[in-house]
């Protein structure tokens, strides 16, 4: 069973005490920053497929959250949960202002994370591609709750603060994606039998 949050108590105390001396005195950012600068970034890579853009989407996300920290108040949910709502609002804005659908670009060794579930033989290099593509075809909303449920471990707590939805609407929001994802799994099962 997944924990609730990619964290445990202790680690989101010590997240905490780090928050409200940044508060006091913004020179301590720099531990959130380096804490969560590589997820925040891979996370935005994934959604841009760019280096140079997702360079500059983290840096707005980390000046975004210096320039707001004296509003930040803990709402039960980690620290970084606010910082990748930041992450996704930037990115979303980037994508609006240029009139573009939002990219995601999933790393082979990711989409293991999915299909760890079946047998490690069960899907060669082909049906990785042919997944890749299935789920393209499916909608960023979609794409982006299996993003942060499985690759970056997020609670569903965590994805509906990120999301600005309701817990029971991430749920919902997942079980649709993987009934949709099953198709895949469905089609891959006919051609083998």
């Amino acid at each position: 069973m997944k924990k609730p949050f990619h964290l445990d108590e202790q680690q989101i105390l010590i997240e905490q005490e780090w928050v409200r001396s940044a508060q006091s005195d913004s020179r301590h950012f720099s531990r959130l920053y380096d804490r969560y600068f590589e997820g925040i970034f891979n996370f935005l890579y994934r959604r841009s497929g760019i280096e140079e853009v997702a360079a500059d989407l983290t840096s707005q996300t980390f000046l975004k959250a210096l320039q707001n920290l004296h509003k930040y108040k803990y709402k039960g949910v980690p620290f970084s949960a606010w910082l990748f709502r930041i992450a996704a609002n930037e990115v979303n804005a980037y994508y609006r202002k240029r009139q573009k659908r939002l990219v995601f670009s999933l790393e082979e060794s990711m989409l293991y994370e999915i299909l760890e579930v079946y047998d490690e033989d069960y899907f060669g290099e082909e049906d990785i591609n042919q997944m890749v593509l299935f789920l393209k075809e499916l909608p960023a909303e979609d794409v982006e709750v299996l993003e942060l449920r499985f690759f970056e471990e997020k609670g569903f707590k965590e994805i509906a603060y990120i999301l600005e939805v309701s817990e029971s609407g991430v749920k919902m929001r997942v079980y649709r994606a993987l009934k949709k994802l099953r198709r895949f799994f469905n089609k891959k099962d006919k051609k083998e039998g």
